[in-house]
């Protein structure tokens, strides 16, 4: 899924935290593509495995620039202008589902930077914080995806990542992680229905994202191809609790706090194909999950 060049993304201007110290300077149907994905892709958790924010730290380092991205196609050429532009589109999009609606602050940075939540680095990947209501991403993980863990981490797949935790936010703010707590780990647990809801939030977003238009009439992205679909679906795959322990040469559904490969890419499946309306992931039994 690309921008359409001449779209305005400029909606928005996204925050590019000060550096430390140690820093320098439609198509086919997702559930039948399920079925035909070749194999799985080596990865770690996309999503960060801080638990949603619990680690202890410091504040956001103040300061910083922000970055100015104007159109669609300094998202197409720009990773960290991509996820302004997805932050426009996701505000958009929330804004029409969510009453009174309002934005988490997305922070693009470099390297590592100080949050609330702990220490935001490439190594951690992307997550939310919630006590600051802010999105954390290195668009640097996105080239460690492609060069360690042979992954393509395409545009979708991008778009995937920053619309789960996006999710988070709307859990927060609409009170979701109030009404389900942590309680532990475990493939039933509250933070792997969390998890999941949020991989189902993204999908349903991005299935109306290429509907959705700037103040001009003109549609902010191009139709996802069937390719772009499976690379986001890989991406799901990779971030599954049990792709990830395989990878450490162990299994403990027990310890499970994002849940597995497969349902990962039911849920983004099932929200992109079939809506908000398919994401209450705390409703349904734990064998249907």
């Amino acid at each position: 899924m690309t921008f359409n060049p001449d779209s305005d993304i400029s909606g928005h201007r996204t925050r590019r935290p000060g550096r430390t110290a140690a820093i320098a300077g439609g198509g086919v149907g997702l559930l039948g593509i399920i079925a035909l994905l070749a194999g799985p892709l080596l990865g770690i958790d996309l999503s960060g495995l801080v638990g949603g924010g619990t680690q202890g730290g410091s504040a956001p380092e103040s300061g910083g620039t922000v970055l100015a991205c104007e159109t669609g196609e300094d998202a197409n050429t720009q990773d960290d202008c991509r996820m302004a532009g997805a932050q426009v589109l996701l505000d958009d999009y929330w804004a029409q589902h969510v009453e009174g609606y309002t934005p988490p602050q997305l922070y693009v940075f470099e390297g590592q930077t100080s949050t609330q939540c702990g220490t935001a680095s490439n190594s951690v990947g992307p997550f939310y914080c919630p006590p600051e209501q802010g999105v954390y991403i290195d668009p640097d993980f996105f080239q460690i995806m492609r060069q360690q863990f042979d992954a393509s981490a395409g545009e979708l797949a991008q778009l995937y990542i920053v619309g789960h935790e996006w999710g988070h936010h709307i859990q927060n703010i609409t009170g979701t992680m109030t009404q389900y707590p942590n309680n532990g780990t475990g493939p039933d647990s509250n933070s792997v229905r969390t998890e999941l809801q949020a991989d189902c939030y993204a999908g349903a977003w991005l299935a109306d994202a290429a509907t959705l238009e700037d103040e001009n009439g003109v549609e902010y992205l191009q139709t996802p191809t069937e390719a772009q679909l499976k690379d986001a679906l890989n991406a799901a795959f990779a971030v599954g609790d049990d792709h990830i322990q395989e990878q450490s040469g162990f299994s403990n559904p027990e310890s499970w706090t994002h849940g597995s490969s497969d349902q990962r890419q039911y849920w983004f499946a099932s929200g992109y194909e079939n809506g908000l309306g398919s994401c209450d992931t705390f409703a349904v039994d734990g064998s249907q999950l």
